[in-house]
């Protein structure tokens, strides 16, 4: 059975990644309201039942949040908001690391975006070059004479 990742790449599924997050969620909540290794193991083997009967690759979210429903469906709710706050705070890094990305390839010039803007200057000597035509209509034209 295979996973989708947010990269668009196929890998095996891995049961034990799932015992692994519900088993951090689980240790930082209070002792009283955690679950014990053997309701862990069986979200994690209901989670994988549930994606085989996908009939088809499921994607990290997805598995993701068959997990939450599971946590749930075993009244886990403290370990639940744990499981749902780490996949916030997981997303919000992603989400700033894919910004410095964009900011990196326009200061290093390999954004394409950036080169395609006018194919009449050298996007190699600054990006953010202003047109000579643009340039021209801002200062007046001295002749020699004056």
């Amino acid at each position: 059975m295979k996973v989708i990742k947010r990269n668009g790449a196929e890998v095996e599924f891995d049961i034990v990644k799932i015992i692994a997050a519900v088993t951090k969620a689980n240790d930082v909540v209070d002792e009283e309201a955690r679950m014990t290794p053997v309701q862990i193991q069986r979200i994690a083997e209901s989670v994988e039942l549930a994606c085989q009967e996908l009939g088809r690759s499921a994607a990290v979210e997805e598995i993701q949040d068959m997990v939450e429903k599971q946590i749930m469906a075993h009244g886990a709710f403290e370990v639940a908001k744990a499981y749902i706050t780490y996949r916030y705070t997981r997303s919000l890094v992603r989400r700033a690391n894919t910004t410095d990305d964009r900011i990196l390839s326009l200061i290093e010039c390999n954004n394409e975006e950036a080169k395609q803007e006018n194919s009449n200057k050298n996007p190699i000597v600054n990006s953010t070059q202003v047109p000579f035509s643009s340039m021209s209509s801002r200062w007046p034209v001295r002749s020699a004479a004056t």
